[in-house]
């Protein structure tokens, strides 16, 4: 099932199912609770919604090993944690706006997002994935120089200005993905492939993830978890290719599809 988040044309935030066609129909309900029911009446959407509304976003880094490469660090021992701020969330054709604090530095990440849809602690990797909702398109957008050099020392503060977490445009159940490490993940800029690799290069597969970030501590519904990006940043490239206003960005994964923001 392909749910969406998104404001109808009478403003209202609403869920709906994406069909074959294209189309949306109406969710009564919270798909992700029991007792919503799916409805014949069709959805226009006004604007497009991250597909859940998160209550943490985590996020891994270097957890492909042609990124780690790339970046000329070691593979990591253990998974590299860091977080976002959740009001960074913004949704499929929604701008990715360039901080006025930033220098030329706004960098994609093209990411798989794993949904958690109830409360998740000290879970063993056997039986992670049943606590996932779904799977979902993410950029990981990033300010290179405030994550290197101002942000403390730590990578928080350069991920979470506002707009740097894209999400969408559905949230894929996992019915319709029986492996998470075989989908192709893919970034585009401006019509140009930037990304393109498999989920099988990850270091740290979903179950690991979930289980490792879910020891004593408490994963809330709604957390999100990006795993990681293949290689091809635009910081890693030479000459650099950062984004800019008047960009498009497009993140394409497996059957889920592909989230595309322009950047203002």
């Amino acid at each position: 099932m392909r749910i969406a988040r998104v404001i109808d044309r009478d403003d209202r935030t609403t869920w709906a199912v994406e069909q074959k066609d294209g189309q949306l129909l109406r969710i009564e309900g919270d798909p992700l609770s029991p007792g919503a029911r799916l409805t014949d009446k069709l959805v226009a959407p006004q604007r497009w919604l991250p597909p859940i509304e998160p209550s943490a976003i985590f996020c891994i880094g270097l957890n492909y090993r042609k990124h780690a490469e790339e970046s000329g660090a070691p593979l990591p021992e253990e998974p590299v944690v860091f977080m976002k701020n959740p009001a960074a969330a913004t949704g499929h054709l929604e701008a990715i706006r360039i901080p006025k604090v930033c220098e030329d530095e706004v960098d994609y990440e093209a990411e798989l997002a794993v949904v958690i849809d109830k409360t998740c602690r000290d879970v063993s990797r056997d039986e992670a994935l049943e606590y996932v909702v779904g799977y979902t398109c993410a950029n990981d957008v990033s300010a290179r120089v405030w994550q290197q050099k101002r942000g403390g020392g730590q990578w928080v503060r350069g991920k979470s200005f506002d707009t740097f977490a894209p999400m969408g445009p559905v949230l894929l159940t996992p019915d319709e993905i029986p492996d998470p490490k075989a989908l192709s993940i893919r970034c585009e800029l401006n019509g140009e492939e930037m990304q393109a690799g498999t989920t099988s290069d990850m270091i740290f597969d979903v179950p690991t993830l979930v289980s490792f970030l879910s020891q004593d501590t408490t994963l809330a519904p709604g957390t999100v978890i990006l795993t990681g990006t293949p290689a091809g940043i635009g910081w890693a490239r030479e000459p650099k290719r950062m984004l800019r206003k008047g960009d498009t960005v497009s993140v394409e994964i497996g059957s889920i599809g592909t989230l595309t923001n322009n950047v203002a």
